[in-house]
């Protein structure tokens, strides 16, 4: 059972159900966990430079530098990004694996005396761990020559 199904809440998460359903080669209709998720799902099922799309259909072993350390090593942790995506690009057929994140989460957090301590903590935490994921989601589209894209709100509308 994938993350998303086991962690399924109605009142936070939407089902997107794909009207091109060739196009999309998940087992499952994907789980959005936002409306920027939703958004992106009906971009990639409309568009017709989109072959083929799937939602979380990978997980990536990264090494998270916040989480707590085992036996002298940090612990490794698995991610899954948003989706993959066949596309056709002005260079031919390309494979994207996106992530789709909040602007605020794609930069350095800013500290603030207006911040509560507890607020900066999270924030940096938050960063690093997505930094993390990042860097391992880059180089495992590099070693199979996929485009890895971070998607915010200021990318869908």
């Amino acid at each position: 059972m994938n993350f998303q199904k086991k962690n399924f809440n109605k009142d936070k998460h939407r089902i997107y159900k794909p009207t091109n359903i060739k196009k999309y080669n998940g087992k499952s209709y994907p789980i959005c966990q936002s409306s920027w998720e939703f958004s992106l799902c009906k971009w990639l099922d409309r568009n017709d430079k989109v072959l083929q799309w799937e939602s979380e259909p990978l997980s990536i072993p990264y090494k998270d530098p916040t989480n707590q350390i085992i036996k002298g090593r940090v612990k490794t942790r698995r991610y899954y990004p948003d989706f993959l995506v066949k596309v056709i690009t002005n260079e031919g057929v390309q494979t994207w694996l996106i992530e789709v994140k909040p602007y605020k989460e794609t930069i350095p957090p800013k500290t603030s005396h207006k911040k509560s301590t507890k607020t900066i903590l999270y924030e940096q935490k938050t960063w690093k761990t997505n930094q993390a994921k990042f860097k391992a989601a880059d180089m495992f589209c590099k070693r199979r020559k996929w485009v890895f894209k971070i998607l915010t709100e200021k990318d869908l509308f």
